[in-house]
């Protein structure tokens, strides 16, 4: 049962050869044994999964026709699940109830799912790994001695041991993706806009942020981004043009697209030998396909160097939550602690320019799509590393900072663009590697559709030793 396919659930409950109520026993059976030792899930009560469950076959049992009947997904931490704990993974939210469901989990209840609980993230969302001072680390279900990376780490580790084929995560600079990469997953992160989200917590990256979809493989994130594309007008970023037509297949066979390869994003970013060599596999296996894929990177404007756009994040943590009182600035997790005095000492001033020079990263990349249709890259230069470091010590044989591991996937939240994170192979360790896959802004059935069909090429099998297994992983 663990194994199914969002899809397979769906098509299962509708023509009611298995009951909603059966999919969600199994999952919450699962869920209590393995959970311990990941640490995916920080709030879940099975008579509410089960009660979800019953009221989506009553409406198939009324014979409505369900797209997600039956079908259980999880929802991160800085979400809101109606009723449940929600606690942005801070010690500042800790006795927060949520008054309500975010639209993303109220639209996919709508359509028959099953909502199992909460994941874990990093404290406001705004770390590249799962851990924080309120629910502890998360581990990934490949080595439990692994992070997963962040901030969707919850979210990764419950799909990737078959809690649940579908989750709900958040990108406000890889949050979806890099987490995706590290435990052989589809991690997609759509258009600015294109997934309302009304209703919540203040997200202190809201003009990065996307709601994004994450799942085993391109058919069901696929099915889960056409479920929840659509126009709110009471989110300001929210834009009529989206709609599931908005990912309608192309009329171009991916095969006629233009494709450019970067391995250093024309950065010069560091990418460990072991992991560009994966990505030249598949590359190659996709040239001998038909698939025409051209060396080429953007020429972005100087400033970029050194995340310097990672002050936005930090000026906007310290507007919102710089004020609390001292014993409540004490309970932060001291990353988060630091990002907001990085944020106090930066000025207006400054903060306009990486303002300006954000909207020059949107006219650069542009620019570039004016002579391609896709842009690859990596999604993450290294594979997982061990818990309780922030990033690897050394990338490509260079020292790495503490965000090392992140420079390949903030610049397409600055432009606002589509980027979907697919694995491709894996490293020297064993474990999976992703390939960034982006298009020009609104063109999310682009990346989709090509990333489907990356995907059929490849070939390839990303399933997790407890996927597996149907138990817990022994390091590797």
């Amino acid at each position: 049962m663990h194994r199914l396919k969002a899809q397979q659930i769906a098509h299962l409950v509708n023509t009611r050869q298995l009951s909603a109520v059966e999919v969600a026993t199994a999952v919450c059976d699962r869920l209590e044994r393995l959970n311990p030792s990941l640490n995916a899930f920080i709030d879940y009560q099975r008579a509410d999964v089960l009660a979800r469950a019953r009221t989506s076959d009553q409406r198939v049992a009324a014979k409505q026709y369900l797209p997600l009947a039956g079908v259980p997904f999880s929802v991160k931490d800085n979400l809101w699940l109606g009723g449940r704990p929600a606690t942005f993974g801070s010690r500042v939210f800790a006795d927060f109830v949520a008054p309500r469901d975010s639209w993303c989990v109220q639209r996919l209840g709508e359509l028959g799912g099953v909502a199992l609980g909460m994941t874990n993230c990093s404290e406001f969302a705004c770390k590249g790994i799962t851990t924080n001072p309120l629910h502890g680390t998360t581990r990934n279900p490949w080595n439990l001695e692994l992070t997963p990376g962040g901030s969707s780490g919850g979210a990764v580790a419950a799909v990737a041991a078959g809690l649940g084929p579908l989750a709900l995560a958040t990108d406000a600079g890889g949050s979806t993706r890099r987490p995706a990469a590290h435990t052989g997953l589809v991690g997609f992160k759509p258009s600015l806009g294109a997934v309302p989200n009304p209703w919540g917590f203040a997200d202190p990256n809201h003009l990065l942020s996307v709601i994004g979809q994450l799942g085993r493989d391109v058919e069901d994130v696929a099915l889960m981004a056409r479920s929840l594309f659509a126009w709110c007008p009471s989110d300001p970023l929210s834009q009529p043009h989206f709609s599931a037509q908005s990912l309608a297949p192309t009329p171009r066979a991916p095969r006629s697209l233009r494709i450019a390869w970067s391995p250093d994003l024309g950065l010069g970013l560091p990418l460990d030998s072991d992991v560009a060599s994966a990505m030249v596999a598949a590359l190659a296996t996709l040239e001998r396909d038909g698939w025409s894929i051209e060396l080429a990177s953007p020429c972005w404007p100087g400033g970029l160097e050194g995340y310097a756009l990672l002050g936005l994040q930090h000026t906007a943590l310290a507007a919102q939550f710089g004020a609390l009182a001292d014993e409540q600035l004490q309970q932060l997790d001291p990353d988060i602690l630091a990002q907001i005095e990085l944020g106090r000492a930066l000025s207006g001033v400054q903060t306009a320019r990486l303002l300006a020079l954000r909207n020059g990263l949107s006219i650069t990349l542009a620019a570039f799509f004016d002579d391609y249709d896709l842009l690859l890259c990596p999604t993450a230069p290294v594979e997982a590393w061990a818990v309780g470091q922030l990033g690897p010590a050394t990338i490509g044989g260079q020292p790495a900072g503490p965000r090392g591991h992140a420079g390949y996937t903030p610049v397409f939240n600055y432009c606002g663009v589509p980027a979907l994170s697919l694995p491709c192979g894996f490293g020297k360790q064993g474990l999976p590697v992703g390939l960034q896959v982006i298009a020009p802004r609104y063109m999310d059935g682009r990346v989709l559709q090509a990333a489907a069909e990356m995907e059929r090429v490849l070939g390839l099998s990303f399933e997790a030793p407890m996927l597996r297994n149907q138990g817990i992983p022994q390091p590797l």
